[in-house]
């Protein structure tokens, strides 16, 4: 990593340079990734990367460059580099600096710097592979782990320098199920801000079963009608519908351009009141949790609206800057290769009073999103179009068969204020998520939610 006097001197470096401000955020990520296919090892990965990145503010403009060389010369080259077309005279000074360690709330019992074997790692997904295949229909499985170890430093001009570790694992499974010419897909990816030790509470037999009842499911489906209808989205990964569609437009990323439909409605109704959703990074062990973001700045609960109410924006040092509104500790990056910007952590909408039951007996006909899939939104506005991976019609007040193809399509903002009925079975689900300062670990998550009216389409 990087000796504290050499971040000093880059520091002091870049204020006589005339910057404002100068932060360093330096890296050190080891990767290990295991991939089985069809009952054998397809690859098997490691590696680690390290690098440095160093940015300068003028005013609110911001230059940034980086480096996976630690040399001083090549450091202060740097430094030179993202300031020259701003230089001017500056007589700032850096304060000094004390290197501190994050506590930890994300510790790992078996990270990478204490791992399980190849050996018990690949029996672990062998079972998960041989209990799906009991199944004659199941006729491809895709399984794997992710595990990722990465140390990181940030140093600034205002004194802070802090170090923290951060412990990921994820499998990755997904199980393709075939009759005659149809063929039907099931994913399931837990994982966590942890290590191996995430496999105790997942067991196999239990992990297969689900993708092949998902898989099986949604094989044997009958086409899904099309039309605006009422639509109960289940928990977990059924967040990914907020996430995408209204976490991005509070974030400061957007709100400082306007280019978010909510950029001038804070202390306002958004929603419908019965909504209230968070941005928490401090839950022990989730995917999306950090003791630091990457500016630094200790994590933090963050509660986006309360009561369908506007109540505060997701908001890193530049949103800071542009917007005014306090910063969140939510200044979030891929790698050293990406310069900070406000971004989502765990991002959830919170439980209510309502059983699934009760939110299906008020509906005559409709339809049940039971597991969400992948879709594609329109920056700025939340335009959506996101398929449903796992679906079922309601007729009056029960689920009814299962139907394949649908897609939900709306606006975030729109439906916020369609949401009437919220459940109690909150669930959280891990995912990736991409945006200006790259691809991070994030958790969604929701209740079921009855929205009122949503148009769907279908192959019907």
């Amino acid at each position: 990593m990087l000796d504290v006097q050499i971040a000093q001197e880059l520091i002091q470096q870049g204020l006589s340079f005339g910057a404002d401000f100068v932060d360093i955020y330096v890296e050190q990520t080891v990767h290990s990734v295991i991939a089985v296919k069809d009952q054998k090892v397809k690859d098997i990965k490691t590696g680690t990367d390290f690098g440095i990145g160093i940015r300068a503010l003028f005013g609110d403009k911001s230059v940034y460059g980086y480096t996976n060389i630690a040399e001083r010369d090549e450091l202060l080259r740097i430094v030179g580099l993202i300031c020259g077309l701003d230089q001017k005279s500056g007589s700032g000074r850096a304060r000094n600096l004390k290197v501190q360690r994050m506590a930890d709330r994300q510790p790992a019992q078996r990270g990478l710097d204490r791992d399980a074997s190849y050996e018990e790692k690949i029996a672990y997904l062998m079972k998960v592979d041989e209990f799906a295949r009991k199944n004659p229909k199941i006729v491809q499985m895709d399984i794997g782990s992710l595990q990722k170890w990465q140390t990181v430093q940030v140093f600034d001009s205002e004194g802070l320098a802090m170090e923290d570790q951060r412990h990921y694992t994820r499998l990755p499974l997904t199980a393709i199920a075939a009759d005659g010419s149809k063929q039907a897909r099931a994913f399931h990816g837990p994982g966590g801000a942890c290590g191996w030790e995430l496999t105790q509470d997942l067991n196999p037999q239990e992990m297969a079963d689900l993708l092949v009842k998902r898989a099986l499911t949604v094989l044997h489906a009958d086409p899904c009608p099309a039309g605006k209808m009422p639509v109960i989205i289940d928990n977990g990964f059924g967040g990914v519908i907020f996430h995408e569609a209204c976490g991005h437009l509070l974030e400061t990323t957007s709100v400082e351009k306007k280019a978010s439909v909510f950029h001038d409605k804070m202390g306002e109704m958004i929603a419908h009141e019965a909504v209230s959703a968070v941005d928490d990074g401090t839950i022990p062990g989730l995917w999306g949790s950090i003791n630091m973001d990457d500016e630094g700045m200790p994590t933090q609960k963050t509660q986006l609206i309360k009561n369908g109410r506007l109540e505060a924006f997701l908001v890193d040092r530049l949103g800071h800057m542009k917007t005014g509104h306090a910063r969140t500790g939510s200044g979030r990056r891929q790698s050293y290769k990406h310069a900070p910007a406000s971004r989502m952590r765990n991002t959830f909408i919170e439980a209510g009073p309502h059983t699934v039951e009760a939110m299906l007996s008020t509906v005559k006909e409709g339809l049940f999103a039971k597991v969400m899939g992948g879709g594609s939104v329109t920056p700025g506005t939340g335009d959506f179009n996101f398929a449903v991976e796992e679906a079922y019609l309601i007729k009056n007040g029960k689920i009814d068969r299962p139907v394949r193809g649908a897609t939900l399509i709306g606006s975030g903002p729109d439906v916020l204020k369609k949401i009437s009925m919220v459940g109690q079975n909150l669930e959280l689900s891990p995912g990736m998520c991409g945006s200006v300062s790259g691809s991070i670990p994030v958790t969604v998550g929701q209740p079921a939610l009855k929205v009122d009216e949503i148009l769907v389409g279908g192959e019907a």
